[in-house]
């Protein structure tokens, strides 16, 4: 596979996973002092992998969970927010502006801060309540992060008495590196495929739902549009039918980002409503069901499918940036200047 290096990958997942008692030791820790409510901040990417641990969380524990962008916590506050809050944060390289701004926020507020870096000599992890270095970097930090997250916040649910399942789960997660590889070659044609046949295509329309919502939101957004500078509009599923279903034409691009959850029957409506009458000729279906996970429980993954669409996803990006020789790391204005 180009642009993809296996061993490495491999020896960060697993890296991830040994954190597992780390992440114990904390939530432990917070559970026994006690807490009103988590909070889960991020910008751009990052608040988008939170959804899906805010939708876990929400429905199938009974713990108070909010996912909040950074910079609109800053400026507008939140009346929950305080001192019996417990504030979850991540970023790579530990410098992005407003996650930095926001753990320094919610400590002003007497919240406690865990703070998951790839980086451990930055201010955010040093001052962080509960730093975790997850040593990681741009070419895996989606599917490290993922791991790490699942351990963390399926601990907390486990610890609040929600989650029993949990060990077996985490044992799960352990094969999920190799098993991603995996899913990375299974997926690898129909990425080609779609790259070569879209590499001039200027628009697209996104949709999904549930857990994988976060991966479809993020996709057009930090991928398409800021690493390939393609206009995009992405929609949840369950509101592709409040509007834009018009928009719909036989030349227009429809990708649906499909997973394993209770809202998957929302992603095949939209598919069967596109079908239907032959309303586009460009629908492209991404489901997480379409691979397997070598060693992962079946019953685990309606709750693993952010992190296989993200490993799926990821080789769409390679593809992308191979067929249209446009890098990934190239930006006009993002970190190129003050804004």
């Amino acid at each position: 596979m180009i642009g993809f290096d296996e061993k490495k990958y491999l020896e960060i997942g697993n890296n991830t996973v040994k954190l597992k008692g780390r992440v114990e030791e904390i939530t432990k820790e917070i559970n026994k002092d006690g807490y009103k409510n988590v909070f889960l901040i991020g910008s751009g990417g990052s608040y988008a992998m939170f959804l899906p641990f805010e939708y876990y969380m929400r429905t199938k524990s009974t713990i108070s969970v909010y996912a909040e962008i950074a910079a609109e916590l800053m400026a507008c506050g939140h009346n929950q927010l305080g001192r019996d809050s417990v504030c979850i944060f991540t970023s790579t390289s530990g410098t992005t502006q407003e996650t930095v701004e926001a753990a320094a926020y919610c400590r002003e507020k007497g919240a406690r801060t865990i703070c998951i870096s790839g980086n451990a000599d930055v201010p955010y992890a040093k001052e962080a309540d509960y730093p975790i270095i997850n040593t990681m970097d741009d070419f895996s930090a989606a599917d490290a992060d993922y791991i790490l997250l699942y351990m963390l916040t399926f601990s907390l649910m486990h610890e609040h008495g929600d989650f029993p399942e949990y060990e077996e789960f985490c044992k799960n997660l352990g094969k999920l590196p190799a098993a991603l590889v995996d899913v990375k070659k299974q997926c690898e044609n129909k990425a080609e495929a779609f790259a070569e046949k879209y590499k001039d295509e200027t628009y697209h329309l996104l949709t999904g739902a549930g857990t994988v919502w976060g991966e479809t939101y993020s996709y057009a957004m930090c991928v398409m549009e800021e690493m390939q500078w393609i206009r995009t509009k992405s929609v949840k599923a369950a509101e592709f039918f409040h509007g834009t279903l018009e928009l719909l034409e036989k030349d227009v691009s429809l990708m649906v980002i499909m997973g394993e959850d209770e809202l998957r029957p929302q992603c095949e409506r939209v598919v069967n409503f596109a079908k239907k009458l032959g309303f586009t000729e460009n629908l492209n279906v991404f489901d997480t069901a379409d691979y397997s996970l070598p060693g992962v429980e079946d019953k685990y993954r309606r709750l693993l499918s952010p992190i296989v669409m993200t490993a799926v996803l990821d080789r769409l990006s390679i593809q992308l940036e191979a067929k249209r020789g446009h890098s990934l790391d190239i930006r006009r204005y993002y970190k190129q200047m003050e804004y």
